[in-house]
């Protein structure tokens, strides 16, 4: 590992830690703060803006394991796989472990791909976490694009979800606990019924269960942030491959985003293959 470390010195009322990475660790000192490679007296800071005491050690990995920090090597993301196009909407099979949109450290997306595949920029509607993998639709106009996020953010747009959980599931229900940022657990959201949490509701229904695991569908009613996950992990079954909410081991958060409905429009994306309880006999 190659790396430049520093102490900082006082250069002006106040110091960025932008500034003082520019000073000693350029170029790319901007994306190599948000990539997480800068450490400021052993601790790793993120925040451009962070203000820099004189007597602070920064430390700036240049290099990881062979590789640039500020550019580290990725699998090349798979091709595009189109389910429907015309000249309104473009709707696609989003692959498990592929952003929804780009990042800071300039990884490559799932709008990426769909912008070069309408050949100008696509519209970004909706998102699913980077995990999770399934239908994912993209304005391919202006109009369209008002039109469908129109459509998400009044309610119209109708999803289903298929997820893999642990045996003994209920067979049916209807989770309507409220939502809220876990302030435990940064990037977590819980469901409380204390706090004034944001309203959320989700409908599931067992479709089988093996004895070792169990394949559910799932109907949101609201659409929150970490809503799937964190209303099955209230009921005791979160996803699994889910390690943020407490799920066992698995390839990957095992959630699939299998059908879209959005008049007069309806859009289904094939069960995955890393799905392992799909592949099972069912009873």
């Amino acid at each position: 590992m190659k790396r430049r470390t520093f102490v900082a010195e006082r250069r002006a009322p106040v110091t960025r830690l932008l500034a003082e990475a520019l000073r000693e660790a350029t170029p790319l000192a901007q994306r190599r703060v948000e990539a997480g490679a800068v450490f400021v007296d052993g601790r790793r800071v993120r925040d451009v803006a962070r203000v820099v005491l004189p007597g602070e050690t920064i430390s700036v990995v240049l290099e990881a394991r062979g590789a640039s920090s500020a550019e580290p090597a990725r699998p090349t993301p798979a091709p595009l796989v189109v389910l429907f196009e015309d000249d309104a909407v473009l709707a696609v099979d989003k692959p498990p472990g592929l952003p929804a949109q780009p990042t800071p450290d300039g990884e490559r997306s799932l709008l990426d791909l769909a912008s070069a595949h309408l050949g100008r920029p696509a519209g970004l509607v909706h998102r699913l976490d980077r995990e999770t993998s399934g239908v994912t639709v993209f304005g391919a106009s202006e109009t369209a694009t008002r039109a469908l996020a129109a459509a998400f953010r009044q309610g119209e747009a109708r999803k289903t979800y298929l997820a893999v959980v642990a045996t003994g599931v209920p067979a049916s229900g209807r989770i309507d606990t409220p939502l809220q940022k876990d302030p435990t657990r940064p990037g977590r959201w819980r469901a409380v019924r204390t706090g004034g949490g944001l309203s959320a509701e989700t409908e599931f229904e067992r479709l089988w269960d093996d004895g070792a695991q169990a394949l559910v569908q799932l109907t949101p009613r609201t659409g929150r942030t970490h809503q799937l996950r964190a209303h099955l992990a209230s009921l005791g079954f979160p996803i699994v491959g889910d390690a943020l909410y407490g799920g066992s081991t698995g390839p990957r958060c095992l959630l699939h985003a299998a059908r879209l409905v959005i008049t007069p429009y309806a859009f289904e994306a094939p069960t995955p293959g890393d799905f392992p309880a799909v592949r099972e006999a069912r009873p």
